[in-house]
């Protein structure tokens, strides 16, 4: 977890700048939800950091009053106590960590770089800003685990829906990782993958069209845990698909990991209906004809983002192609670093 601080001391006047990168999932996603991981032995997920970061800022107010300012919903409040935040739907895991941390005399604005409900774990990352601004705030040292972790239990609170465990690894760690889930623990490993020939590669845009990862989700979770024979067998292909890729990225083999993509994504989509739509299989279509390699959706699915890998000396054509199609492109590289927070006083 990298933390700066450029000042020791908490005075009258104190602005905390929290930020925390967003990810994209390239496989073995859902499999980091409790238990489904300990059902299949060797489970794990492959994720990449990217640029697009979720922030806050948070400074002293006169008075004992929260005021936030979330941007991305365009929602404003005003309020004595966080529990009066729960009235208001997109402001409840903000709710929850204030809460949690007993803020008052507190003015917090939010923004994220990605689009809401775009599968990028967005949420989760501002989750571990706000975890960490909110834990340097009140003088608290919270180790990466101890972060992720009560981030984790305050999300499934907020949004009634369990919660994957990946997404707060990049949020904390940055980077391109495995996150291995094992009886007992949960392991982030680093994979040595060369940043600069990923990122030739990368091309991600948004649908335009919102998603909710809890849905998706649970749907999914369930179909597994009531038996459904059809959805085991996905999930042991999609551990051992995983299982490849890691080796793929970290022997470079641009072609092996395209091919592994393309087969995650059709394991995936047979989990459930509706995470594909016709307008995620029309920009898929446009991006492999255009050169690209590889694409899937972002996340549970049902909308979001879609993640495309490139021949590098297609990529530009890949993006062109898909902003004519009706996409939105969201520019973005690997983020080597994780949350990152910074103090200043007066």
């Amino acid at each position: 977890m990298t933390v700066h601080v450029t000042s020791a001391h908490y005075n009258a006047a104190v602005r905390i700048h929290s930020s925390a990168p967003t990810r994209i999932d390239l496989a073995g996603g859902t499999l980091d939800i409790w238990p489904l991981y300990l059902l299949h032995e060797n489970a794990q997920t492959i994720n990449v950091a990217i640029t697009r970061r979720a922030e806050c800022f948070l400074s002293n107010r006169p008075d004992q009053l929260l005021s936030v300012s979330a941007e991305d919903t365009n929602t404003t409040a005003k309020v004595a106590n966080a529990r009066e935040l729960n009235t208001e739907p997109n402001l409840k895991l903000l709710a929850k960590v204030l809460g949690h941390f007993q803020a008052s005399g507190m003015a917090i604005k939010t923004r994220s770089r990605s689009p809401v409900g775009a599968g990028l774990a967005g949420s989760s990352a501002l989750n571990i800003a706000l975890c960490a601004g909110l834990a340097r705030w009140k003088h608290q040292e919270l180790a990466p685990e101890q972060l992720m972790a009560l981030a984790l239990d305050l999300e499934a609170q907020a949004i009634s829906a369990p919660t994957g465990l990946q997404d707060y690894r990049p949020a904390t760690y940055g980077g391109i990782a495995a996150i291995e889930l094992i009886p007992g623990g949960v392991k982030h490993v680093p994979l040595k993958v060369n940043i600069k020939e990923f990122n030739k590669r990368l091309v991600l845009v948004y649908t335009g069209q919102s998603r909710n990862s809890g849905i998706n989700n649970w749907e999914v979770t369930k179909q597994h845990i009531d038996g459904n024979r059809k959805t085991i067998e996905a999930f042991d292909r999609i551990r051992d698909v995983t299982t490849q890729m890691r080796k793929a990225l970290e022997d470079e083999d641009w072609q092996d990991v395209s091919t592994l993509i393309n087969y995650e994504w059709e394991l995936r989509k047979s989990l459930a209906p509706g995470i594909s739509t016709n307008q995620i299989d029309f920009l898929i279509t446009q991006g492999l004809k255009s050169g690209a390699l590889a694409a899937k959706i972002c996340g549970a699915g049902g909308g979001g983002c879609i993640f495309f890998l490139s021949k590098p000396d297609r990529t530009e054509h890949v993006r062109e192609s898909l902003s004519a199609a009706g996409a939105h492109l969201l520019d973005c590289q690997v983020d080597a670093n994780g949350v990152c927070v910074t103090v200043e006083t007066e």
